[in-house]
């Protein structure tokens, strides 16, 4: 609605995990630089952890294009898989057909180990980015752990990324799990921004859409957006969106801490959820339940009695 006003060539803020627009702050540089190490050096597991919103998909799609020409890489976006249809997606996403007939999981993993020692032997690496990963059971997470074995006498034919939420750590810390934690030898932790770097960030955003510098953000204004977002990007863009519009709303071009504040309160109001309270559904509730206390009671009552008079 107020890219052309502002003279952007497209939405600055949207949520949608484009790498062009990933900000390399110190945590995501590092979070980048492990990924690459990890690959690399052919370590086998990496694992990169990170609150909701913190960017971890953006980093995953932007790793994409800084890999070398020889990786091949394939990206699994939904983690909620049988094991038979992760080897399957898998397969796909590094391109090979398995043709119409039912195959066994001893075919589909011979296959990709074709695949991986052909691929090896032209000089090349490849990669296995899996987000979401703590959606993953414990007998997908199994079937991976069963794939790194797939690997010549002195290197591994295949690295697995495992990206996800906080939650994987404690996932993988589990007992049964304990043989793939031990494998996972490259890990990171990516944090929120900074408050010092979301001007950094939000500047680079505009930049990226096409903004010409039409768009002034006051110190006040980064002030309010960074205490809402706590540093989280996905935040961070919802708050600017909404302040956009209301600056476009109202005929101007400064993003002040007012402008901030009122987003701010559309936000809260918008995800603002009324209880639905059916008044005859809980009178007619409250009256069984004291029907059913009384004939309890009156049961109980008659119980005692006959046994005083016997």
């Amino acid at each position: 609605m107020y890219t052309s006003y502002f003279g952007f060539r497209e939405n600055p803020f949207n949520l949608t995990p484009d790498p062009r627009y990933l900000y390399l702050s110190p945590y995501h540089k590092e979070a980048l630089d492990h990924l690459l190490y990890g690959i690399n050096e052919r370590k086998g597991f990496i694992a990169i952890t990170g609150g909701i919103g913190t960017g971890k998909t953006t980093l995953c799609r932007a790793l994409l294009s800084h890999l070398d020409p020889s990786t091949k890489s394939a990206l699994i976006l939904n983690a909620f898989l049988s094991d038979m249809e992760l080897l399957k997606a898998v397969n796909h996403e590094f391109g090979l057909s398995m043709g119409q007939r039912k195959l066994s999981k001893k075919e589909y993993i011979d296959a990709l180990n074709q695949f991986l020692l052909r691929n090896f032997a032209r000089g090349g690496n490849a990669v296995l980015l899996i987000d979401e990963s703590q959606n993953l059971s414990d007998a997908v997470l199994e079937q991976i752990r069963m794939l790194s074995n797939l690997e010549t006498e002195r290197e591994k034919l295949i690295q697995i990324v495992l990206v996800g939420q906080s939650e994987l750590k404690e996932l993988l810390a589990a007992p049964s799990l304990r043989q793939l934690n031990e494998r996972i030898t490259v890990r990171y932790d990516l944090r929120p921004l900074e408050p010092r770097d979301i001007r950094g960030y939000v500047e680079h955003r505009l930049v990226v859409a096409g903004g010409r510098g039409n768009v002034r953000v006051t110190n006040g204004g980064y002030g309010r957006i960074a205490a809402f977002s706590k540093g989280n990007p996905r935040r961070i863009n919802a708050v600017c969106d909404r302040s956009l519009l209301i600056a476009y709303v109202e005929g101007g071009q400064r993003i002040s801490k007012g402008t901030v504040r009122r987003a701010i309160e559309e936000l809260h109001r918008d995800m603002r959820i009324e209880p639905a309270i059916n008044i005859g559904f809980w009178r007619k509730a409250v009256l069984s339940a004291t029907v059913l206390l009384l004939m309890t009671l009156a049961g109980f009552a008659g119980w005692i009695l006959r046994g005083v008079l016997t």
